[in-house]
């Protein structure tokens, strides 16, 4: 076990993040559930120890909540990269509010991110879209990028449906992936066209060890 802070803690941090004031549906904008995304930061440093002290990325960062999470549990840089300026002036907002002074933010297409930050990241931390009918196939590009940004690994959730297809994915980029849990990702209604008050979606929960 590693040194960590407690999980209600980080749940705590993360229940407080302004989200999105009009989500984009073409992104996939939702929020990452506070309990969800503090179980995931919680397992990745109590477990493997991989934010204290390490440079960490978040992909499609959005609002904020794993980075800032990943901040407040004392990586030593988070850098957020998004596309989206709207979100990015709500995760700056955030970071203010939070009064974190290790975390930056970069405005740039995730599946365009300049080489020179090629395997410049220690850990890579992502909740990517998960692809729609018109977006299919996004999540593995977002994993790609991952993989080629981190220098020991990447954590990600991805829908349970797609386990296979995802694990032999990252086996072709050379990477080992491991599913470390099965969890609900609650959705609540976010888009006109949402009937349910809220969706249940299985998803895993996965870290990539990224071949040296």
């Amino acid at each position: 076990m590693f040194p960590c802070l407690k999980l209600r803690k980080i749940e705590e941090r993360l229940q407080c993040i302004q989200e999105f004031d009009r989500p984009k549906v073409k992104l996939e904008q939702y929020v990452t559930p506070a309990h969800l995304g503090s179980h995931m930061l919680y397992t990745i440093q109590s477990q493997y120890g991989d934010i204290d002290g390490k440079l960490v990325a978040d992909l499609g960062c959005g609002c904020g909540a794993l980075a800032i999470g990943a901040a407040a549990l004392n990586a030593s840089l988070v850098v957020g990269f998004e596309i989206d300026q709207d979100a990015l002036d709500i995760f700056q907002a955030n970071i203010e509010e939070h009064e974190l002074y290790n975390i930056d933010s970069i405005q740039c297409d995730v599946l365009n991110i300049p080489e020179r930050f090629h395997k410049q990241f220690d850990t890579v931390l992502m909740n990517p879209p998960f692809g729609t009918k018109q977006n299919e196939g996004v999540d593995m590009k977002f994993l790609q990028v991952a993989l080629k940004l981190s220098n020991n690994c990447v954590y990600s959730l991805h829908k349970t449906s797609t386990r296979n297809h995802v694990l032999k994915h990252a086996d072709s980029l050379g990477a080992k992936g491991e599913v470390l849990a099965e969890l609900k990702y609650d959705i609540p209604a976010t888009y006109k066209f949402h009937k349910k008050s809220s969706v249940d979606i299985e998803v895993d929960f996965y870290r990539f060890v990224v071949s040296r």
